[in-house]
């Protein structure tokens, strides 16, 4: 038995004590009819980490029962994503692997009356199927024969009939209060070419069929599956009972993930990347896990992030800001820390010797002094952020301004004597004097400053590009309002500026904290170019304890 910190948990173990189960077998069960996005990171991590807890093991198995909407491209996704979080299972199943099986056992139950073909259309079978308080009404071929019934169901194998023209359906009660349990369709007839068994059916079992069943000859002793899943237990339970399969899983239902300012369905994510919204299911903006990985979110924040979120019967939902913070917080103690100036204008250093190069040292970074330091180098020209000098600054400005003063971040102090504008009045050039004797860690100058920013020598400094993200929904709540009402076609921010040369021969993917910038990943580019991980600012707020 382990420290149970949630009701999966409780459960196992109650079983475990009373003997019901001995080995924990679980199973992750994404249909890979789209790449795996942020909510499934949280049933990723629960099937996987629960079966790893109790020493069990856990399967990845592929519900691909409808080969209209599934692609192998898919399968390679979800295997790399996995992968990615540092989970490895136990055995790959597919429910394909399984459709002899499931087609047999649908003939069984045929064969003891407790299924009949259909020929109601889809619009036909919901509008009998009644409302939560009218019960529904039997289909007219409801009262078929056995021997009708299996001589149909053969031909709708044998290719006899159009998609949606007949359909088996399970023979249960169109009065019962749980509208899943009237009469279900359990098998449709759908011509359509499968991932990996070609042409060989054109018959699929429903999920709530073959779901029960695959677990079964998994071997899955909990199908731990979200909320929504919860008023189909009784099929599930009905699936297996009257299927007689050897095995009994049992379902668990838990609590999705859901995050503001997110799309949190693989219909509309595939819809943003065919609509040429976003550059791809790997853009830095989508929430999708490959996505998350390109953008340069570390696996371990993303696992330590479900984690902290524990395991709900309740839905609710989570802010954005939260799961920042945990990608900040492990940034933070991981990431090397570098300048960069993304919107520059120059500083000329008027005292500063002509020609002279001094050579400056920093932390690589400070939670991990183990790494040693790094060196940058100052000279007569330098460049900072067009947002730290203000030619009018409010009150309590602690930048750059006219005869005011402001530390350079590992350097010196300087004062900003005078400053010149083009015709526009925009400051092209501000000049400064520096203060010899206040050298950052060293400083006898005596003088007093409130702000500190950061800069690049323009001398020794590379030209950079650096991208900037917004969320894809302008709006974490959306009343009245469609998919299309809330998307943010403004949420990519490009900035052409200057770094340090140390960043263009780092390698491509690794992790900066920019000094007063944010958290940026190095990418692909034919300059030096950086892409928005995670701000510096922490939205997120705990809870006062």
């Amino acid at each position: 038995m382990i420290e149970a910190k949630n009701f999966i948990e409780d459960i196992i173990n109650e079983e475990l004590s009373e003997g019901k189960v001995t080995t924990v077998h679980t199973r992750f069960p994404p249909e890979p009819n789209g790449y795996l996005h942020i909510g499934h990171a949280k049933s990723l991590c629960l099937n996987f980490g629960t079966a790893e807890k109790f020493g069990g093991v856990c399967n990845l198995f592929f519900d691909d029962t409808n080969p209209s909407k599934e692609k192998t491209e898919y399968v390679d996704a979800i295997k790399k994503d996995i992968e990615w979080l540092g989970f490895k299972w136990y055995e790959i199943h597919y429910a394909s692997d399984f459709f002899d099986t499931i087609y047999s056992l649908a003939v069984k139950l045929i064969k003891d009356g407790k299924a009949f073909v259909c020929d109601l259309t889809a619009d036909q079978i919901r509008e009998t199927r009644g409302t939560l308080t009218e019960p529904g009404k039997e289909s007219p071929y409801r009262n078929r024969s056995v021997e009708e019934n299996l001589k149909l169901f053969e031909e709708m194998r044998e290719g006899k009939y159009a998609d949606g023209e007949k359909v088996l359906r399970a023979k249960l009660d169109m009065a019962s209060p749980n509208i899943n349990m009237r009469d279900p369709v359990i098998y449709r007839v759908l011509h359509a070419t499968h991932h990996r068994t070609g042409d060989k059916w054109c018959i699929y079992p429903m999920y709530d069929f073959a779901h029960p069943i695959c677990d079964s000859m998994q071997g899955v002793t909990h199908s731990i599956c979200t909320l929504e899943f919860e008023d189909h237990r009784p099929l599930y339970n009905w699936t297996i009972e009257n299927t007689e399969v050897e095995h009994k899983p049992r379902q668990i239902e838990f609590a999705r993930l859901n995050i503001t300012n997110t799309v949190m369905s693989k219909r509309y994510l595939k819809k943003l990347v065919e609509d040429g919204a976003v550059e791809g299911w790997d853009d830095p903006r989508m929430p999708t896990l490959t996505g998350i990985r390109n953008r340069g979110i570390p696996a371990q924040a993303l696992k330590n992030f479900c984690e902290e979120i524990g395991v709900a019967k309740a839905n609710s939902e989570i802010e954005v800001s939260y799961f920042e913070h945990f990608a900040r917080d492990f940034l933070n103690t991981e990431a090397e820390r570098a300048m960069a100036v993304l919107s520059p204008v120059k500083v000329l250093l008027t005292n500063f010797p002509e020609g002279k190069t001094e050579t400056l040292e920093f932390d690589v970074n400070p939670n991990k002094p183990e790494l040693g330091k790094r060196t940058i180098t100052i000279s007569r020209e330098i460049y900072i952020e067009k947002e730290d000098f203000s030619v009018c600054p409010p009150p309590k400005y602690f930048r750059l301004k006219k005869d005011g003063y402001v530390r350079l971040k590992n350097a010196y102090i300087i004062k900003c004597d005078d400053f010149v504008t083009d015709e526009d009045g925009n400051v092209t050039e501000i000049r400064c004097s520096y203060v010899p004797d206040s050298h950052s860690g060293n400083d006898t100058s005596g003088i007093k400053c409130k702000g500190t920013i950061h800069w690049v020598d323009a001398n020794n400094c590379v030209p950079f590009v650096a991208k900037k993200y917004d969320y894809l929904l302008k709006d974490a709540t959306y009343p009245g309002q469609d998919f299309s009402e809330r998307m943010n076609y403004d949420s990519v921010h490009v900035f052409n500026g200057f770094a340090e040369p140390y960043l263009a021969s780092s390698e491509e993917g690794k992790a900066f904290q920019l000094l007063r910038t944010g958290y940026y990943k190095k990418t692909k580019g034919d300059v030096l170019t950086l892409g928005e991980i995670v701000s510096l600012k922490d939205g997120y707020k705990p809870a006062a304890k």
